[in-house]
């Protein structure tokens, strides 16, 4: 393992090509980057949980920590490592202060693995749009989590706003032993459903999601109602005619699925752990169209799978967004850029570059070039600056990959 202090992203570069020749054999054969964003609080349980996800998919593991993006200089410490305590992979993990938090692309883009897909994972409150931050822009696949949110539901309204096929959330990947019972359980039903009730904690967006992709696939109403103070789903009924089919979570480990004029049976259904949630996300790296499917009937908006597969990079300044909502012009400290109270604007006019297609693919050039007084890409130093059938098909997923390019909104918060 290779610690950097206050150091340049070229410097990471070369401590991982030492790093791989080192280790010779064990540094190939990765199947794609997962890039990381946490908040300093969260460093340990999502290095944990990508440490289990690479564990099951060979991975570039590049964990970027964002803080104190207030500080008056710009820094980047490393720790580089190969079959270390973050898996038998590579990970690289960069904890970047100052501005250079907010242009972490020009340190990240050069690390990626070359000819292999990006996963990009906020383990932390999703970005209001993805096109805020260049790493999710660059990326094949982007895994948010609203439960993060402070208020998951508005959080799950706006991630359907802002989807573009590539999008999921780990609010959907928690339904996936929920929806492999209730479609093994209407292989056995002839009768159609009448209507469906899904019981949860309140603002469960799990179980806003189980109801969505109910209506979506047995185009019947179904009903989410609050069971307590759990936060989990605790239970899901259907009602067919005169019959009723129920499962419901009897503990952590299992649940009971009841039938009128059937004996109860009970079967695994497990709580899953965040690695395991992630694990499964990267085991298909192309779109999730139920996802979208399901996404779209909940929220009210048709078509999601159909749009565009392409991200524009919106350049924002949060510490510029809070001056102007505050009322007061600033100087944006690392650079010339003036950001004016009132209505916002950014002196010196927008920025306009292309990402090329396939920046994933790991070229190792960087996608964009920063506003002014941002590091340079590759540098990034401190001193730079049926009812059966439609069930059955739950696990569908569909193909497309990504572009985007860079504009300078400057704070526009919209």
């Amino acid at each position: 393992m290779t610690t950097l202090w206050d150091t340049t992203g070229s410097e990471v570069v070369k401590a991982l090509a030492a790093e791989r020749r080192a280790a010779g054999a064990l540094a190939f054969g990765l199947a794609l980057t997962l890039v990381a964003v946490v908040d300093e609080k969260n460093v340990s349980e999502a290095e944990g949980a990508a440490t289990l996800a690479a564990s099951a998919h060979p991975c570039r593991l590049l964990i970027v920590v964002r803080r104190q993006i207030d500080a008056p200089h710009p820094r980047l410490d490393a720790e580089v490592s190969i079959g270390g305590r973050l898996g038998p992979g590579e990970a690289v993990v960069m904890r970047m202060s100052g501005r250079l938090a907010l242009h972490a692309e020009s340190v990240v883009l050069p690390l990626l693995a070359p000819d292999a897909p990006v996963v990009t994972w906020w383990h932390d409150e999703p970005p209001t749009r993805i096109a805020y931050d260049p790493l999710g822009v660059f990326a094949d696949r982007r895994v948010t989590d609203v439960t993060a949110a402070a208020d998951p539901l508005a959080a799950l309204h706006q991630r359907a706003t802002d989807f573009v096929p590539g999008d999921t959330d780990l609010a959907w990947t928690r339904l996936t032993p929920w929806r492999t019972l209730l479609a093994a359980a209407f292989d056995q039903l002839n009768d159609r459903p009448d209507h469906v009730v899904v019981q949860a904690g309140p603002a469960n967006p799990s179980a806003q999601l189980f109801a969505g992709w109910l209506r979506n696939r047995l185009g019947v109403p179904v009903t989410v109602e609050e069971s307590g103070r759990r936060p989990e789903i605790t239970a899901v009924v259907v009602h067919l005619g005169g019959e009723r089919l129920a499962i419901t979570r009897t503990d952590a480990r299992s649940a009971t699925i009841s039938r009128s004029g059937f004996p109860d049976r009970v079967l695994p259904l497990a709580a899953r752990g965040l690695g395991d949630l992630l694990a499964e996300e990267l085991r298909r790296i192309d779109d999730d169209d139920v996802f979208a499917e399901t996404l779209g009937t909940w929220s009210d908006l048709p078509d999601l799978a159909t749009r565009p597969p392409h991200r524009e990079h919106i350049w924002r300044d949060p510490m510029a967004v809070a001056t102007a909502a505050a009322g007061g012009p600033t100087t944006v400290a690392g650079g010339p850029t003036t950001v004016a109270g009132g209505p916002t604007t950014v002196a010196g006019g927008p920025t306009t570059v292309a990402v090329p297609a396939g920046a994933g693919a790991g070229s190792g050039a960087p996608s964009s070039s920063p506003p002014p007084g941002a590091p340079q890409p590759g540098n990034g130093s401190a001193g730079s600056s049926g009812a059966a059938p439609g069930l059955g098909s739950a696990t569908g997923l569909g193909a497309a990959r990504p572009t985007g390019s860079t504009r300078d909104d400057g704070a526009d918060g919209a």
